[in-house]
């Protein structure tokens, strides 16, 4: 039976992970901070499901909990899925060094380093997955979010063409705005954003796994995204810029 660890397995796309993987006759290992909430998680799943589930309690900001998922997924895993990941209220400037330096670490070190521990084992297996959660967000710029997602997809692309296997698969994931508790717990008001832009994470993950066994790099669900992104390129990076920050706020 495959086995699979997601990170930021509790709650919004990393739990619609964990349903349709656990659906799928996956063995799952969930990774977040919160023990109570990982093992309330787990035994949902094995009730509905009747899988076997593993918790790892980890906070990927930290060099202790970063080594400790490390290690298990060195251990083996068929598909690693790198989900876990926060946004800050405020523009960069009026955000603490300290809290910028703490997301780089969850969204580019921990995905770097996870993949990197994930690749060997798979090549040795002869089959294998990653998917890396970015955000539309990675091809518009705002701060400092916007341009770790970006390094996400650059990472993600760079590694799906130099892994050199063709059972072997890296994918990065770039959902838009997406109906879970991400915003609440950054303190964002959504409050502005339209509600036919808004997304269910059982569809976005429904729609990654479709594109992850088409063997696609790059996977933006629904096709009003992917119009978005499509304009985006078009425009002028310095307007595109000026546009994405003036939504943000």
């Amino acid at each position: 039976m495959p086995t699979a660890l997601i990170t930021g397995a509790t709650a919004g796309i990393g739990a619609a992970f964990a349903r349709r993987l656990a659906a799928d006759g996956f063995t799952l290992v969930l990774v977040a901070r919160d023990e109570q909430r990982l093992a309330e998680s787990a035994e949902q799943l094995k009730l509905r499901y009747g899988g076997a589930v593993e918790t790892l309690p980890a906070d990927l900001s930290t060099e202790d909990g970063l080594t400790a998922v490390e290690s298990r997924v060195r251990d083996g895993v068929d598909l690693l899925v790198n989900n876990a990941g926060f946004a800050h209220p405020g523009g960069f400037l009026q955000t603490p060094v300290a809290d910028e330096q703490r997301m780089l670490k969850v969204h580019c070190e921990a995905v770097l380093r996870l993949t990197l521990a994930a690749l060997p084992g798979m090549k040795s297996r002869g089959r294998g997955a990653v998917i890396n959660v970015a955000s539309v967000a990675a091809f518009f710029t705002r701060g400092t979010y916007s341009a770790s997602k970006a390094w996400v997809v650059n990472f993600s692309t760079a590694a799906a063409t130099e892994v050199g296997h063709p059972r072997v698969k890296i994918m990065a994931l770039c959902p838009g705005l997406v109906r879970t508790e991400f915003h609440e717990r950054a303190g964002m008001d959504t409050s502005g954003f339209p509600g036919f832009l808004w997304l269910k994470a059982d569809n976005v993950v429904n729609e990654a796994m479709r594109d992850l066994a088409l063997g696609r790099v790059i996977s933006i669900p629904d096709l009003r995204y992917k119009a978005i992104v499509a304009v985006g390129r078009l425009v002028p990076r310095n307007l595109a810029a000026q546009i994405s920050t003036r939504v943000g706020r």
